[in-house]
C-alpha cells in the first residue's frame, strides 16, 4: 500500500530522468575516488590484504604483511583484488567496490521508496542517502562497510516485500543477500534483518507468521549454498585459529569488550547517529513528531523496528564505531526522505539551509580545524601532522562555491525540497573533491612518500613501533612488524625511535622516519 500519491507540480528535480539521476549518483561516487591516499589503519589494511591476495594467487585466504588475517570474511577482498587486477594497484581501484556498493545502497532505498511512497519520495531518498555524511564517508572507503550496508539494505527491504505480499521470490532474494553479507562481514548480516522481522511480527501481533519466513526450504538452501562453502574451507584450512580469530576475537569479543580503544558512553548513539545524517538531521524532528502515525502504518512500522533494533543493539556493544550505527540509520533516511518530499515549512527550509552551511562550512575551514586539533591532541605524531598541514582551499574557491550554494537556496519559485537537494549535492561534491583529499593528504602523505623512497632503495622493509598498513600497499611488498635486520630498512614514528638505536635516517617526512640499521 502506498502512503502518498505523487504530485506533478512539486518534487525533487522532477525534470531529470531516471538515467540522469543514476549518472549524477555515479559521478558523486566515482569522481576523485583516487585523489586521496589510503587512510590507515582500516583502508590500508583492507587494500594491502587484497594486494597480497592478488600477488600470491591464493584467493581462498587473506594475509596482512604475510600473517594470517581473520578480521573479515572473503568477499570484499575478492572484489578489491579483482579491481586491482583490472585497474592497477592504486587507490581508485581499491575503493571502487565500495563506491559501487554505495550506489547500490542508494538504489535500494530509491526502489523501495518508489514502490511504497511514490516517485517524489524516491528522488528524495536518492539524495538523502547519497549526501548524508556517514554514507558519503563510508561509501568512498576501501573497507567492507559500504558493501555490508548495501547487502543489509537489500535484505531488509526484500524481507518487507515478502511480509507485505507473501510472495516467496523476495524472501529468497533476502536470504541470498544475507548469504553474501555472511561472506562480507559475518553474522551481523543475518542478525539485523532477522531480528528486525521478529520484532516487527511480535509488535504487530503476527508472530505466528515467523514459521512462514523461516520455513522456506529454498531460502535456506540459497543462504547455505552462498556462504557455507567458504566457511567450511576456512575451518578446514585453519581450524581453531579461524574460530578464535574471526568468530571469537572479531565478533563476540567486539561486542563484549571495547576493542582498540573504541569505546563510548551510553549516549553515544544519541550523539553520533544524528551526525551521520547531516545535513538532513533537522528533518528527524518531523519524523519524531509523526511517530504515532508512522507506527500505525505497517511499512513504516517495519522501518522503525529495523532502525530501533540496530541502534539499540550497537548501543549495547562495548566496541562502538560510527559506521556500526549506519545499519540502523538507513530506514531513518527513508523516513526523512518522506518528510523532505512533503515539507513546505519555511522554518524547516531555514533549518536545512543552516545545517548545510554549518556542515560544509566546518569541513571547508580544514586548515583552521587542523590547527585547533593540533593544539588539543597529546599525540606527538598528530601534533606534527596537523600543525604542518598544507594550506586549505583558497579563498576564491570557498567564495565561488559559497556563492553558488547561496544562489541555489535563493532560486525563486523552486520547491523547498528541490533547493535542499541541490544544495546538499553541491556540498557533497565539494566535500569529496576538495575537503576529503585535503584531510587524507594531511594525515597520510608521509607514508606514501617514504614508501616510494624505500622502493627505490630496494630490499625488505619492516614497520618498527608503528602500524601503517598502507605502507606495504605503496611499497608493493609486505612490511611485517619488528626491528630492521642488519642493513635493513624500517618505517618508524620519530617519537618512538629509541635513543640508542643503531640506525641511520634515510628520509624524514612530517613525523615519520625511514631508517636503516647499520650493516654488521
Amino acid at each position: 500500500m502506498k502512503l502518498n500519491s505523487d504530485s506533478p507540480s512539486r518534487g525533487v528535480l522532477p525534470q531529470l530522468p531516471t538515467l540522469a539521476w543514476v549518472a549524477l549518483l555515479m559521478a558523486l561516487w566515482l569522481l576523485g575516488l583516487g585523489s586521496a591516499p589510503l587512510i590507515d589503519v582500516d583502508e590500508g589494511a583492507f587494500s594491502e590484504a587484497s594486494r597480497e591476495m592478488l600477488a600470491s594467487g591464493d584467493w581462498g585466504h587473506t594475509t596482512l604483511n604475510g600473517a594470517d588475517r581473520f578480521d573479515k570474511p572473503i568477499l570484499i577482498y575478492w572484489f578489491q583484488s579483482a579491481s586491482l587486477a583490472l585497474f592497477g594497484v592504486n587507490e581508485w581501484a581499491a575503493r571502487l567496490p565500495s563506491a559501487i556498493a554505495a550506489l547500490m545502497w542508494c538504489l535500494a532505498a530509491v526502489r523501495f521508496a518508489q514502490g511504497w511512497m511514490g516517485n517524489q519520495v524516491s528522488r528524495s531518498a536518492a539524495a538523502v542517502v547519497a549526501t548524508s555524511l556517514g554514507v558519503l564517508m563510508i561509501g568512498r572507503a576501501a573497507t567492507a562497510d559500504a558493501l555490508l550496508n548495501a547487502l543489509m539494505c537489500w535484505a531488509c527491504l526484500d524481507l518487507w516485500r515478502h511480509l507485505d505480499s507473501g510472495e516467496k521470490a523476495p524472501l529468497r532474494r533476502a536470504f541470498f543477500w544475507m548469504g553474501l553479507g555472511l561472506l562480507t562481514k559475518g553474522p551481523v548480516a543475518c542478525l539485523v534483518p532477522g531480528a528486525s522481522v521478529v520484532l516487527y511480527l511480535l509488535l504487530s501481533g503476527q508472530i505466528g507468521r515467523l514459521r512462514t519466513v523461516l520455513g522456506d526450504g529454498w531460502a535456506w538452501a540459497i543462504v547455505l549454498a552462498t556462504a557455507v562453502p567458504w566457511y567450511a574451507y576456512a575451518l578446514h584450512r585453519h581450524g581453531m585459529a579461524f574460530i578464535d580469530g574471526f568468530i571469537l576475537q572479531h565478533n563476540v569479543n567486539r561486542f563484549l569488550h571495547a576493542k582498540e580503544g573504541h569505546g563510548g558512553a551510553a549516549y553515544y548513539t544519541l550523539v553520533v547517529a544524528p551526525l551521520l545524517m547531516l545535513p538532513w538531521t533537522p528533518l528527524l524532528v518531523r519524523v519524531v513528531a509523526r511517530l504515532g502515525r508512522l507506527w500505525r502504518e505497517p511499512m513504516t512500522r517495519f522501518l522503525l523496528c529495523w532502525s530501533g533494533f540496530a541502534l539499540l543493539f550497537f548501543s549495547l556493544s562495548n566496541t562502538k564505531l560510527p559506521h556500526y550505527l549506519l545499519y540502523g540509520v538507513t530506514p531513518l533516511m527513508i523516513l526523512v526522505a518522506q518528510a523532505l518530499a512533503e515539507t513546505r515549512s519555511k522554518a524547516m527550509g531555514m533549518a536545512l539551509a543552516l545545517s548545510q552551511l554549518l556542515l560544509f562550512g566546518v569541513l571547508s575551514w580544514s586548515q583552521q580545524v587542523a590547527s585547533w586539533l593540533a593544539a588539543q591532541t597529546r599525540d606527538p605524531l598528530y601534533q606534527t601532522l596537523l600543525s604542518s598541514a598544507a594550506p586549505g582551499p583558497a579563498w576564491w574557491q570557498l567564495g565561488g562555491v559559497g556563492a553558488l550554494w547561496l544562489a541555489v537556496w535563493l532560486w525563486p519559485r523552486r520547491p523547498l525540497a528541490e533547493r535542499a537537494v541541490m544544495g546538499a549535492l553541491l556540498g557533497a561534491f565539494w566535500t569529496v573533491m576538495v575537503v576529503l583529499p585535503w584531510w587524507a593528504k594531511t594525515l597520510q602523505s608521509p607514508v606514501g612518500e617514504l614508501a616510494a623512497i624505500a622502493r627505490e632503495q630496494g630490499g625488505p622493509v619492516t614497520q618498527w613501533h608503528t602500524r601503517q598498513p598502507s605502507f606495504g600497499f605503496y611499497l608493493g611488498a609486505p612490511t611485517p612488524p619488528g626491528e630492521p635486520p642488519a642493513g635493513g630498512l624500517a618505517l618508524i614514528r620519530r617519537d618512538r625511535l629509541p635513543a640508542d638505536a643503531d640506525v641511520a635516517v634515510v628520509a624524514e617526512r612530517r613525523g615519520f622516519l625511514l631508517v636503516q640499521r647499520s650493516a654488521p
